[in-house]
Protein backbone atom coordinates (compact mmCIF):
# COMPACT_ATOMS: atom_id res chain seq x y z
CA UNK A 1 0.00 0.00 0.00
CA UNK A 2 1.49 3.43 -1.04
CA UNK A 3 0.64 6.14 1.37
CA UNK A 4 0.87 9.90 0.18
CA UNK A 5 1.71 12.67 2.79
CA UNK A 6 -0.31 15.85 2.66
CA UNK A 7 1.85 18.55 3.72
CA UNK A 8 -0.01 21.68 5.03
CA UNK A 9 1.09 25.00 4.33
CA UNK A 10 2.82 25.22 7.51
CA UNK A 11 5.25 22.77 6.88
CA UNK A 12 6.09 23.82 3.89
CA UNK A 13 7.21 27.09 5.42
CA UNK A 14 9.07 25.59 8.31
CA UNK A 15 10.81 23.29 5.56
CA UNK A 16 11.72 26.51 3.80
CA UNK A 17 13.05 27.88 6.59
CA UNK A 18 15.44 25.38 7.62
CA UNK A 19 16.73 24.83 3.60
CA UNK A 20 17.10 28.88 3.91
CA UNK A 21 18.93 28.60 7.45
CA UNK A 22 21.22 25.29 5.96
CA UNK A 23 22.17 27.61 3.13
CA UNK A 24 23.18 30.82 5.22
CA UNK A 25 24.90 28.34 7.60
CA UNK A 26 26.67 26.54 4.75
CA UNK A 27 27.38 29.92 3.30
CA UNK A 28 28.83 31.90 6.86
CA UNK A 29 31.10 28.81 7.76
CA UNK A 30 32.82 28.96 4.73
CA UNK A 31 33.53 32.58 3.93
CA UNK A 32 34.50 32.35 7.99
CA UNK A 33 36.61 29.92 7.23
CA UNK A 34 38.20 31.69 4.30
CA UNK A 35 38.78 34.70 6.41
CA UNK A 36 40.57 32.85 8.76
CA UNK A 37 44.58 33.59 8.85
CA UNK A 38 46.02 30.30 7.15
CA UNK A 39 49.12 29.36 8.68
CA UNK A 40 52.30 31.70 8.99
CA UNK A 41 55.73 31.78 9.20
CA UNK A 42 57.84 32.28 11.99
CA UNK A 43 60.50 34.85 12.03
CA UNK A 44 64.05 34.02 12.46
CA UNK A 45 67.31 35.95 13.67
CA UNK A 46 67.66 38.47 17.02
CA UNK A 47 64.84 40.81 17.77
CA UNK A 48 66.34 44.38 18.24
CA UNK A 49 65.21 46.64 20.95
CA UNK A 50 64.05 50.07 19.77
CA UNK A 51 62.39 51.85 23.08
CA UNK A 52 61.34 50.77 25.86
CA UNK A 53 58.38 47.54 25.17
CA UNK A 54 59.01 47.77 21.64
CA UNK A 55 61.19 45.27 19.40
CA UNK A 56 61.69 44.45 15.91
CA UNK A 57 62.97 41.23 14.54
CA UNK A 58 66.69 41.02 12.70
CA UNK A 59 66.34 42.60 9.10
CA UNK A 60 68.52 42.03 6.22
CA UNK A 61 71.30 45.19 6.03
CA UNK A 62 71.78 47.68 3.18
CA UNK A 63 73.84 46.38 0.48
CA UNK A 64 75.42 47.30 -3.15
CA UNK A 65 75.98 44.72 -5.36
CA UNK A 66 76.31 44.30 -9.69
CA UNK A 67 74.16 41.68 -11.30
CA UNK A 68 74.73 39.34 -14.40
CA UNK A 69 73.54 42.54 -16.09
CA UNK A 70 76.06 44.54 -15.30
CA UNK A 71 73.68 46.58 -13.30
CA UNK A 72 74.34 47.60 -9.68
CA UNK A 73 71.83 47.45 -7.61
CA UNK A 74 70.40 47.95 -4.06
CA UNK A 75 68.00 46.42 -1.24
CA UNK A 76 65.75 49.22 -2.53
CA UNK A 77 65.74 47.21 -5.67
CA UNK A 78 64.16 44.75 -4.14
CA UNK A 79 61.81 46.72 -1.86
CA UNK A 80 58.42 44.83 -1.97
CA UNK A 81 59.44 41.45 -3.24
CA UNK A 82 60.01 38.00 -1.02
CA UNK A 83 62.93 36.87 -2.09
CA UNK A 84 65.18 33.49 -1.76
CA UNK A 85 69.00 34.26 -1.19
CA UNK A 86 72.21 31.77 -1.09
CA UNK A 87 75.39 31.62 -1.87
CA UNK A 88 77.55 29.80 -4.93
CA UNK A 89 80.13 30.36 -7.08
CA UNK A 90 80.53 29.83 -11.09
CA UNK A 91 83.38 26.79 -10.90
CA UNK A 92 81.98 24.83 -8.62
CA UNK A 93 81.89 21.29 -8.99
CA UNK A 94 79.87 19.69 -5.76
CA UNK A 95 76.94 21.41 -4.18
CA UNK A 96 76.68 24.56 -6.50
CA UNK A 97 75.16 22.48 -9.29
CA UNK A 98 72.77 20.91 -7.36
CA UNK A 99 71.57 23.97 -5.80
CA UNK A 100 71.38 26.19 -8.99
CA UNK A 101 69.10 22.84 -10.43
CA UNK A 102 66.73 22.86 -7.19
CA UNK A 103 66.80 26.50 -7.45
CA UNK A 104 65.31 26.22 -11.15
CA UNK A 105 62.05 24.81 -9.75
CA UNK A 106 61.51 27.92 -7.35
CA UNK A 107 62.16 30.34 -10.26
CA UNK A 108 59.71 28.40 -12.61
CA UNK A 109 57.16 28.05 -9.98
CA UNK A 110 57.11 31.44 -9.45
CA UNK A 111 58.32 33.04 -12.47
CA UNK A 112 55.15 34.89 -13.49
CA UNK A 113 54.94 36.68 -10.32
CA UNK A 114 56.70 40.12 -10.05
CA UNK A 115 57.23 40.25 -6.25
CA UNK A 116 59.46 37.07 -6.15
CA UNK A 117 63.14 36.87 -7.32
CA UNK A 118 65.86 34.80 -6.12
CA UNK A 119 69.49 36.48 -5.59
CA UNK A 120 72.42 34.22 -4.92
CA UNK A 121 75.79 35.70 -4.23
CA UNK A 122 79.29 34.63 -5.15
CA UNK A 123 81.70 33.54 -2.88
CA UNK A 124 84.45 33.78 -4.94
CA UNK A 125 84.11 37.57 -6.95
CA UNK A 126 87.30 37.32 -8.10
CA UNK A 127 86.93 34.51 -10.63
CA UNK A 128 82.96 35.37 -11.01
CA UNK A 129 82.93 38.46 -13.65
CA UNK A 130 79.88 40.06 -14.75
CA UNK A 131 80.75 37.83 -17.91
CA UNK A 132 81.28 34.71 -16.08
CA UNK A 133 77.78 35.34 -14.14
CA UNK A 134 75.90 35.99 -17.41
CA UNK A 135 76.70 33.11 -19.10
CA UNK A 136 75.92 30.92 -15.78
CA UNK A 137 72.70 32.51 -15.59
CA UNK A 138 71.94 31.70 -19.28
CA UNK A 139 73.17 28.17 -18.43
CA UNK A 140 70.20 28.05 -16.76
CA UNK A 141 67.66 29.47 -18.65
CA UNK A 142 67.64 33.20 -17.05
CA UNK A 143 67.21 35.79 -18.91
CA UNK A 144 64.59 38.09 -16.95
CA UNK A 145 65.06 40.01 -13.64
CA UNK A 146 63.63 37.00 -11.98
CA UNK A 147 66.57 35.76 -11.00
CA UNK A 148 70.03 37.37 -10.21
CA UNK A 149 73.90 36.36 -9.80
CA UNK A 150 75.45 38.83 -8.47
CA UNK A 151 79.16 39.67 -7.48
CA UNK A 152 80.69 42.95 -5.26
CA UNK A 153 83.41 42.89 -2.70
CA UNK A 154 84.07 39.62 -0.77
CA UNK A 155 84.13 41.77 2.38
CA UNK A 156 80.75 42.65 1.97
CA UNK A 157 79.79 39.35 0.20
CA UNK A 158 80.91 37.83 3.36
CA UNK A 159 79.37 40.02 5.91
CA UNK A 160 75.83 39.83 4.46
CA UNK A 161 75.95 35.96 4.23
CA UNK A 162 76.96 35.36 7.48
CA UNK A 163 75.22 38.63 9.54
CA UNK A 164 72.73 39.36 7.29
CA UNK A 165 71.31 36.26 5.52
CA UNK A 166 72.83 34.34 8.55
CA UNK A 167 73.72 31.15 6.09
CA UNK A 168 76.61 29.65 7.58
CA UNK A 169 77.38 29.61 11.47
CA UNK A 170 81.59 29.48 10.38
CA UNK A 171 83.70 32.74 11.53
CA UNK A 172 85.26 34.82 8.92
CA UNK A 173 86.91 38.42 7.80
CA UNK A 174 86.19 38.07 4.07
CA UNK A 175 90.03 37.89 3.85
CA UNK A 176 92.11 36.16 0.78
CA UNK A 177 92.09 32.95 2.81
CA UNK A 178 88.54 33.57 4.05
CA UNK A 179 85.99 31.27 2.13
CA UNK A 180 82.28 30.23 2.55
CA UNK A 181 80.42 26.70 1.13
CA UNK A 182 76.93 26.53 2.35
CA UNK A 183 73.98 25.00 1.09
CA UNK A 184 71.76 26.76 2.91
CA UNK A 185 68.79 28.65 1.53
CA UNK A 186 67.25 31.99 3.15
CA UNK A 187 63.90 33.53 2.30
CA UNK A 188 62.85 36.79 2.82
CA UNK A 189 59.96 38.61 3.44
CA UNK A 190 58.99 42.35 2.26
CA UNK A 191 60.06 43.80 5.14
CA UNK A 192 63.38 41.93 4.95
CA UNK A 193 62.81 39.76 7.97
CA UNK A 194 64.46 36.14 7.29
CA UNK A 195 61.16 33.82 7.70
CA UNK A 196 62.96 30.07 6.62
CA UNK A 197 66.50 28.26 6.39
CA UNK A 198 66.58 25.42 4.00
CA UNK A 199 68.85 22.38 2.41
CA UNK A 200 69.10 23.79 -0.86
CA UNK A 201 70.57 20.29 -2.00
CA UNK A 202 67.58 18.29 -0.62
CA UNK A 203 64.78 18.30 -3.12
CA UNK A 204 62.41 17.77 0.10
CA UNK A 205 63.34 20.95 1.76
CA UNK A 206 62.82 22.62 -1.41
CA UNK A 207 59.55 21.91 -2.18
CA UNK A 208 59.04 22.98 1.67
CA UNK A 209 60.72 26.31 0.60
CA UNK A 210 57.91 26.24 -2.50
CA UNK A 211 55.19 25.45 0.01
CA UNK A 212 56.61 28.33 2.32
CA UNK A 213 56.51 30.84 -0.40
CA UNK A 214 53.05 30.64 -1.55
CA UNK A 215 52.00 30.59 2.79
CA UNK A 216 53.72 33.41 2.86
CA UNK A 217 52.55 35.20 -0.60
CA UNK A 218 48.52 34.23 0.88
CA UNK A 219 49.89 35.93 4.37
CA UNK A 220 50.33 38.87 2.57
CA UNK A 221 46.95 38.82 0.80
CA UNK A 222 45.30 38.05 4.01
CA UNK A 223 46.90 41.42 5.63
CA UNK A 224 45.78 43.64 2.22
CA UNK A 225 42.21 42.05 2.89
CA UNK A 226 42.02 42.74 5.88
CA UNK A 227 44.08 46.18 6.08
CA UNK A 228 41.14 49.04 6.07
Amino acid sequence: MITFVIMNSKNLVVIFIVLVLGVFAGWYFYNKKEDQPLRTLPYFGPKHALKTDDTTYHTIADFSFVNQYGKTFTQEDLKGKIYVSNSFFTTCKSICPIMNRELTHVYKAFKDRNDLMILSLTVDPETDSVPKLAEHAKNYGVNDDKWWFATGSKKDLYELTRRSFMLTVEEGDGGVDDFIHTQNFALIDKEKHIRGFYDGTDSVEVARLITDIRTLIKEYEYKDKHTL
